[in-house]
């Protein structure tokens, strides 16, 4: 039998603070601890070098915002080509004037942009104040074949929609990558805390098992009140984790702490646990028509 391929996936979070530069640093930092450890596919969190803004609408934030490629994708170029890895990069964009979206760079092993995925769904919640800010993404769900696997790139509020991992899935993503930024409002923690995160992992490891992929979710921890917003901030749930095909809990990061999650997969898994449970194959896509309707009256 031929050895079974083994990918090792590098999952970096951290908190981040308002200086840019330095956020970019830490990461930059991080991701070559991940390489020294032997990941081969390396995800950042949301929006890596900044605080997560959104917190309220104000238009200094839009300054944050840069090209994609910039300065920031070519630091990550330069990073993956130096180790050989495939990095996923979370930023900020500035596609033009007036239009910004947020946005992931694919990098291959090479310091090759693949490409880039723009956050389809946009929420607008208290303290997640995203429309103001970003517009839907138009790049579709997309899939690329890197040096290490087929990769599928979400963000964020992407997590919760089955139709975003089952449609990525459908062009033979082996894992499903989400860069992540989410939180509790520290005075719903105690009522709340343990039901929404619990939520937003099971959602996940939903994907895994419908799909029949890994999923890798990647958030960020710490508190952060914004300079000149204030309030109470966000208190960032960490558990970073990886999800088996069959759904598993692979391995999770901590809550609090800064961890490089290196996590070894086995590619082959994908094609047996496909066979053996065949969701896409039994799909009755006859009957989904009304899936593109916003209601069923």
């Amino acid at each position: 039998m031929p050895k079974p391929k083994i990918v090792k996936l590098g999952l970096l979070q951290h908190a981040c603070v308002a200086d840019p530069k330095a956020n970019l640093k830490k990461t930059l930092s991080l991701l070559d601890q991940a390489a020294k450890k032997g990941a081969q596919i390396i995800c950042t969190q949301e929006m890596v070098t900044s605080q997560y803004f959104c917190q309220s609408e104000e238009h200094r934030f839009f300054d944050l915002a840069e090209p994609i490629p910039g300065p920031t994708t070519a630091a990550f170029q330069k990073a993956a080509k130096k180790h050989g890895v495939v990095v996923i990069a979370s930023l900020f964009e500035k596609r033009a004037s007036g239009l910004y979206h947020n946005t992931a760079a694919i990098i291959d092993a090479d310091g090759t942009l693949l490409g880039i995925y723009r956050k389809m769904h946009i929420p607008d919640d208290p303290l997640f104040y995203e429309k103001f800010y970003f517009t839907p993404g138009d790049t579709g769900f997309k899939a690329w074949d890197t040096k290490f696997g087929r990769i599928g790139v979400l963000i964020c509020w992407d997590q919760w929609y089955p139709e975003a991992a089952r449609l990525t899935a459908m062009q033979g993503a082996e894992i499903l990558f989400y860069p992540t930024a989410i939180g509790w409002h520290p005075s719903e923690k105690s009522e709340y805390g343990v039901n929404q995160h619990g939520a937003w992992e099971t959602i996940q490891r939903s994907h895994a098992v419908a799909n029949g992929c890994y999923v890798a979710a990647i958030n960020r921890i710490g508190h952060e009140v914004i300079d000149g917003v204030g309030g109470d901030g966000l208190e960032f749930w960490g558990q970073t984790f990886v999800a088996g095909t069959s759904g598993q809990i692979l391995a999770k990061a901590s809550v609090d702490k800064e961890e490089v999650l290196v996590v070894p997969v086995e590619m082959s898994k994908v094609d047996v646990t496909r066979t053996h449970w065949p969701f896409l194959r039994d799909r009755r896509i006859d009957a989904y028509e009304n899936l593109t309707k916003r209601f069923i009256d």
